[in-house]
């Protein structure tokens, strides 16, 4: 059986780790439910361990990458959300390994501005859409001691056989949308549908493209598998009081709203970024396609979430590509979260396999972090298999000295 390692002990065994992995860190899979929400079943969790949490936590739809993040669920388990390391038998949280070593592990830039690895990513799959919602902006979620999350969506082929019941994603507000009008939908909370859609616009969802999703901006995510890179924070107001027959309550509105503020239909309207939501130019400013940023014999690296935020580089990530028997040596800037999505190989000294199914609380070879130490020394990736080994890797603020522009591929 795995056990915890004490706090005293992780000094210990994360240096044997790193020695022993050259900089790697094999992470286990981190679930997350939402008492909310309804799970796609795609995120490879065997079909009995959807509830593994209990019924009344509701399932899991969620499996986070490379996090130090807790996740905001009432009735959490003390761990929920932060990754685990594992090694010879032992787990202890990456949050941990941050704070014991912290330019080993994310350079020593990052740890001096953030004291934290500030960003996380995760699959995130449900069966259909989800309330119209936003995520504060990082002013805003200040006054209630949080910070504001920005993020990023890429859809990966791998992990979307099927589309589920609805693959397109609300985003905005219609040009011209007033806040009046978006006011009359608050003040209709309670009568059922309150018709905040009827003022946005959907998006149909395609396989192996993304978004970019700056905070305050209104988003309904459809029922594609997502892979989100993200600020490292859980705060959201939910703008829609209906959805598929299912009562969103008023509390998930406010809950990263200043107490004294949850019945002020201006603040709460204030809170959105205005200019962004009615942007008639939308798609062309948040859209992403991939663009391949370097390539060898057999092989190939596609950035699929780039761009910046308010000026900002906060997160950016990766897609690497390579056919079998193809092998590369990567060598990024700085640290990153990698997750396989298909195939079987090695990262350095650890091997890589995609699972069919996991049960809850099994350990997989398919997660890695790679530390600032390692990735800026190269690693060497090979595929040992008959088919493609892709994977996902994504990056914390200012990792590159530039990344493309949103909608630079298609000028």
């Amino acid at each position: 059986m795995t056990q915890f390692a004490s706090s005293e002990s992780v000094h210990a065994a994360l240096d044997r780790a790193l020695d022993a992995g050259e900089g790697l860190l094999r992470l286990t899979p981190t679930w997350v439910p939402r008492s909310f929400l309804h799970p796609g079943r795609r995120i490879r969790l065997h079909p009995d361990d959807y509830y593994s949490y209990g019924g009344e936590r509701g399932g899991i739809d969620e499996r986070w990458f490379a996090s130090t993040t807790d996740a905001a669920n009432e009735g959490r388990v003390w761990h929920e959300g932060q990754s685990l390391v594992l090694f010879e038998g032992e787990r202890f949280l990456l949050k941990d390994a941050v704070q014991e070593a912290g330019a080993r592990v994310i350079g020593q830039p990052m740890w001096e501005r953030h004291q934290r690895w500030p960003v996380y990513s995760k699959f995130f799959d449900n069966m259909g859409p989800i309330p119209h919602h936003m995520h504060q902006r990082f002013e805003d979620a200040k006054l209630v001691g949080q910070e504001g999350k920005p993020e990023s969506y890429y859809f990966p082929p791998q992990y979307n056989n099927c589309d589920n019941n609805f693959p397109y994603t609300f985003m905005g507000l219609e040009p011209g949308t007033t806040k009046d009008q978006l006011r009359r939908c608050l003040e209709n909370w309670a009568k059922g549908d309150n018709g905040i859609l009827d003022l946005s616009k959907a998006y149909r969802l395609k396989r192996g493209s993304g978004w970019l999703i700056p905070p305050g901006v209104l988003h309904a995510p459809g029922s594609l598998c997502t892979y989100e890179p993200q600020w490292g924070s859980d705060v959201f107001g939910m703008y829609q009081s209906l959805v598929e027959g299912r009562v969103v309550p008023w509390s998930l509105l406010v809950k990263d709203m200043p107490a004294d503020k949850h019945s002020d239909l201006d603040f709460i309207i204030g809170q959105l970024d205005w200019e962004r939501n009615v942007d008639p130019e939308f798609k062309d400013n948040n859209y992403l396609e991939p663009i391949t940023a370097e390539s060898g014999e057999g092989w190939r690296d596609d950035w699929i979430v780039y761009g910046e935020v308010d000026g900002a580089q906060l997160f950016s990530a990766r897609r690497l590509t390579l056919q079998p028997g193809a092998r590369c040596v990567l060598k990024d800037p700085g640290a990153s979260g990698w997750i396989t999505v298909q195939g079987k190989g090695r990262i350095g000294r650890l091997p890589l396999q995609t699972p069919t199914m996991i049960c809850f609380g099994a350990d997989t070879e398919d997660e890695v972090f790679i530390t600032h130490e390692a990735a800026t020394r190269g690693v060497e990736v090979e595929n040992t298999g008959s088919e493609p080994l892709e994977s996902l890797r994504y990056f914390g603020p200012d990792t590159f000295a530039e990344v493309p522009k949103v909608g630079g591929r298609r000028k």
